[in-house]
């Protein structure tokens, strides 16, 4: 049965500062138990794919002239997608997302959760704990047990690596981080740059101007993709599904796993590039030049010496749409740490919430990143129409965090009543031949009246593409 979009919705879709009178556009079918947890997590998925649609279908009224399409969310739809990571298949076999040493461990006051998923992280971390490169689990247990957790957490990240204490959402709220988070807004979209002002007068809208697939929003658009794991992939995967041309660049040194990619790579490609290097810098630069909207996903400020700060860009770029994204926000004491969802949880005190008699637990899926990644795929779509405005051009930029995400989920959400398991995923599941072989994987949950109900390709081979444009 159809029902009228939630609460949740109009929170996030406000926050877009958008127009309240397109909610009315938006209803979803469900409820689906996919995503059972104590706090509403089924509510803040929904919510997030319901804004991201419904930025997507405004931004093709924009391009076509005709009235906003409607927006119809599938719950099921949405609890696979926000389990795809986990789903996802190459010839039958699973991808397994965390490593070993990426786990929760009893400390002497209280428990820590460490993520050593990538090699370097895992080497800081056995380092830190003063431990020999092989060292398994036994190992980190022993050491990990007869201190602090507040001690790990510190001595692990003055190290480089990842490890955080659990804290109580109480404890969190008394953090100088978790206080700044709580005064800070679901996600930001401001105007950074008058260059290119006027209805339509961006490089991009030009470009997109000239496509003959208006009911992909995003056709003609250039996006360069300089985001890791979850979240800012989400992103990114999204606008490739409405049309745009997606370029993600890594660096070599900093390998990411196919099997991530396979999730997250669909209908994008994939180069690597050394910014340190001349000849890659230069090739980078080329591509700047042509790019019309640029999503960042590492630490604030990690991106800086390359002339990708929002103001720096905004001067190079006049017109562009920059999207950055944050684990913990940029500000604060934590704003310069590194962070996944997994430690976000543990931080603000979501595993608490999720735990039992014995020990934290998590959510059903990596919510927060997902979550996020719709969000900010919402807010560079309102961007894009903000530009098209009575009041447009200039240059935009978009903030999201995960700490902020997890706030809302806590604090900003009415809690329903406790969901159970049982959902089968099948329908909202397909499968396509890849580079990598027979590939099963989620369908996109982003849907409206018209709009592309699959990726156009498949992800390819990470890092293998050229380092160019296939937009004209």
């Amino acid at each position: 049965m159809d029902t009228a979009f939630g609460a949740g919705t109009s929170q996030a879709w406000l926050a877009l500062g958008a127009d309240p009178a397109l909610l009315e556009r938006v209803t979803h079918t469900g409820p689906a138990d996919g995503l059972p947890a104590r706090l509403p997590v089924m509510e803040m998925a929904r919510a997030t794919v319901a804004v991201c649609s419904l930025a997507a279908a405004e931004l093709t009224a924009v391009r076509t002239g005709r009235p906003v399409p409607r927006v119809r969310v599938d719950d099921g739809a949405v609890a696979t997608a926000f389990l795809s990571d986990r789903l996802v298949r190459v010839d039958g076999k699973a991808w397994t997302a965390f490593a070993p040493l990426s786990r929760f461990w009893r400390a002497a006051d209280g428990w820590v959760r460490t993520h050593a998923n990538y090699p370097h992280h895992r080497a800081r971390l056995l380092a830190a704990l003063g431990l020999p490169d092989d060292s398994g689990a036994d190992a980190v247990a022993e050491a990990i047990a007869g201190r602090g957790a507040l001690d790990v957490e510190d001595t692990v990240y003055a190290a480089g690596g990842l490890a955080v204490a659990a804290r109580s959402t109480a404890e969190w709220a008394a953090h100088e981080q978790g206080a700044l988070v709580a005064g800070q807004p679901l996600l930001t979209l401001e105007r950074i740059g008058e260059a290119g002002a006027g209805p339509g007068s961006t490089r991009a809208w030009s470009r997109m101007s000239g496509t003959s697939t208006a009911l992909l929003p995003c056709a003609g658009l250039r996006v360069l993709d300089l985001t890791r794991v979850l979240a800012g992939p989400v992103a990114t995967r999204t606008l490739a599904l409405l049309g745009a041309d997606v370029l993600r660049i890594d660096a070599p040194h900093l390998p990411e796993s196919q099997e991530a990619h396979n999730d997250t790579g669909m209908g994008k490609r994939s180069t690597a590039l050394d910014l340190g290097r001349g000849a890659d810098h230069r090739v980078f630069e080329e591509l700047l030049a042509g790019a019309d909207v640029v999503v960042t996903g590492y630490r604030p400020g990690a991106l800086d010496r390359f002339g990708l700060s929002p103001e720096a860009l905004a001067e190079r770029r006049p017109g562009l749409v920059v999207a950055q994204l944050s684990a913990w926000g940029r500000y604060g004491p934590w704003h310069e740490r590194r962070g996944f969802d997994s430690l976000v949880q543990v931080a603000t005190g979501i595993a608490a919430l999720e735990g039992s008699g014995g020990g934290p637990g998590a959510l059903p899926a990596q919510a927060l990143d997902h979550g996020t990644g719709y969000l900010l795929a919402a807010a560079v779509l309102r961007a894009l129409t903000e530009q098209h405005g009575r009041d447009g051009g200039g240059t935009r930029l978009a903030r999201a965090a995960l700490t902020q995400t997890a706030h809302w989920l806590v604090h900003g959400l009415a809690k329903g009543p406790e969901r159970h398991g049982g959902y089968d995923p099948e329908p909202w599941m397909t499968a396509t031949d890849s580079s990598m072989g027979r590939l099963r994987h989620a369908l996109p949950p982003v849907a409206y009246e018209g709009g592309p109900a699959n990726w156009a390709r498949p992800p390819g081979l990470w890092g293998t593409d050229a380092a160019e444009w296939v937009t004209a």
